[in-house]
Formats: structure tokens, C-alpha cells, sequence
């Protein structure tokens, strides 16, 4: 059995890595330092030249496209991780989207599909990776995955985002009832706002962040080391009993209301 701190002989796919400002970039560095084998994805050919460097810095077994949109996608990935490995430990979902005009009005005004792809790619896309994780966590395992406060309230110009993530924190709840007793825990994240490329695509980001900064009870905003710190506590034996939950890392702004 490992440390409770440490991630020496687990296996894990990181999926959302585009730069080294990702938060998916801070949490694979902090489960690697910890000793994990990691499998990681890039979203297409532009995204690898960004992505491939750090799976090498990573010393990732296997590094791979991965668009969830397009079919058989992630079925590809969690096929070459079962050749490769032929289990799994952890996997952490960290990729969102919405399409710019639909991101950027009212909930009320977004396109039917607009709406449909934020959902199948930000929520529905953890879904199926929980799918295809299952069986290869014989031994239980732990899936986690990226929301926000504006799941829970309204943040301003957070728009669609805001319905997605919530549907994201429930499918959370209701998959880990249901893979619970084979011992696979589900959480998610919900860290502050974090200058990432993700969210520059959020209107008047920067004002999102300076508001943040001056709230928080910590009067700070958080980092992906940070973030990827509590990632890898999750993916760890330390936190088999952890499941279900919304677990913020956000300098406390949470608590505000």
C-alpha cells in the first residue's frame, strides 16, 4: 500500500492540458512529483505543439489527440491505457466550452446548439470517461473533474456556464452513488478564477479577477499548484473516504454568498 501522500505505482490520464498556464498543467506536475505514471491528451494538431513538450517533462507513457466530440475518441484513449496498462487509477476532466456567441449573451438567448455542446463537452464528455474508466478500476479508483461557483450562483457574464457546471456537479454525486460501491470515488474541484485561456474567453475577465482578489478572506487569488495540491491528495489513498463532494480551493471566496 502506498503513503497516504503519495502516488508511487498509481496510474493516471490527465485530460485538458493546452499550455502551462492549464490548471490540468498544475495538477499533472504536482501527481507526477508525487510519483504517478500519467497518460495525458491533447485536443488536436495546433494544441500539440504546446502539449507534447510537457508530456515529455512529464515522462507521460502515453500522450494522444483527444477531441470528445469527435466519435470514438475518448473510446481510442482509454483503449490504448487498458494495451498500455491495463488498469487505472485516477483521471482528471478539465475542459469546458461554449461557443463565443452563445458564451457571451444571455442564458435566456443561447442556441439550442450552443447549449447542447457546452453540455456534451464540459459535463457529458466526464460522463462517458467515468464509463470507460470503470473497468479498468478493479481496485477502485478516483475521477475528478473542474467546476466553478457560478455552478451554485449567478457570477456575471459567467452565462451558459453557469446551467453546464451545475449539471457537471450533479452528474458528480449521482456518479459517485452509483460507482461508490466498486469503490471509485467522484469529486469535483471548484477552484477561483485563474487567468487560464479557458476562461479569457469569459466577458470582463480581468475586472472577474481583480473582484475576486480583494474579496476572498484570503485577499488573494489561488494558483494551478495549489489546485493541483488538492488534486493529487484526491487521486491518493489519503482521501479514500472523500466522495461526492465540491471541494473548493478558492482563498474562501466561497463563503461569501
Amino acid at each position: 500500500m502506498t503513503q497516504a501522500g503519495s502516488l508511487q505505482g498509481k496510474k493516471g490520464l490527465i485530460v485538458g492540458i493546452a499550455n502551462e498556464q492549464s490548471i490540468a498543467w498544475g495538477c499533472a506536475r504536482a501527481m507526477r512529483d508525487a510519483g504517478a505514471e500519467l497518460a495525458v491528451t491533447w485536443f488536436n494538431d495546433k494544441a500539440r505543439a504546446y502539449v507534447e513538450p510537457l508530456a515529455r517533462r512529464l515522462d507521460a507513457d502515453i500522450a494522444m489527440a483527444l477531441d470528445v466530440e469527435q466519435p470514438g475518441a475518448i473510446e481510442a484513449v482509454f483503449e490504448a491505457i487498458a494495451s498500455r496498462w491495463g488498469r487505472l487509477d485516477f483521471v482528471l476532466h478539465s475542459i469546458a466550452f461554449a461557443p463565443r456567441s452563445d458564451l457571451h449573451g444571455r442564458v435566456a438567448d443561447c442556441s439550442r446548439e450552443g447549449f447542447a455542446r457546452a453540455m456534451d463537452i464540459s459535463c457529458h464528455s466526464f460522463a462517458r470517461m467515468a464509463r470507460l474508466a470503470e473497468p479498468l478500476m478493479s481496485e477502485g479508483g478516483s475521477l475528478m473533474t473542474m467546476s466553478y461557483i457560478g455552478a451554485e450562483e449567478v457570477i456575471p457574464d459567467y452565462g451558459v456556464m453557469g446551467p453546464v457546471k451545475a449539471a457537471l456537479e450533479a452528474s458528480v454525486r449521482y456518479l459517485a452513488c452509483e460507482l461508490g460501491p466498486r469503490g471509485i470515488r467522484v469529486n469535483a474541484i471548484s477552484p477561483g478564477p485563474l487567468a487560464t485561456r479557458a476562461a479569457s474567453g469569459i466577458p470582463n475577465f480581468e475586472a472577474l479577477l481583480a473582484q475576486t482578489a480583494r474579496r476572498a478572506p484570503l485577499r488573494r487569488l489561488v494558483d494551478i499548484a495549489e489546485v493541483g495540491a488538492l488534486c493529487a491528495f484526491l487521486a491518493g489513498d489519503g482521501a479514500k473516504a472523500i466522495t461526492g463532494n465540491t471541494l473548493y480551493v478558492d482563498a474562501g471566496y466561497h463563503i461569501l454568498g
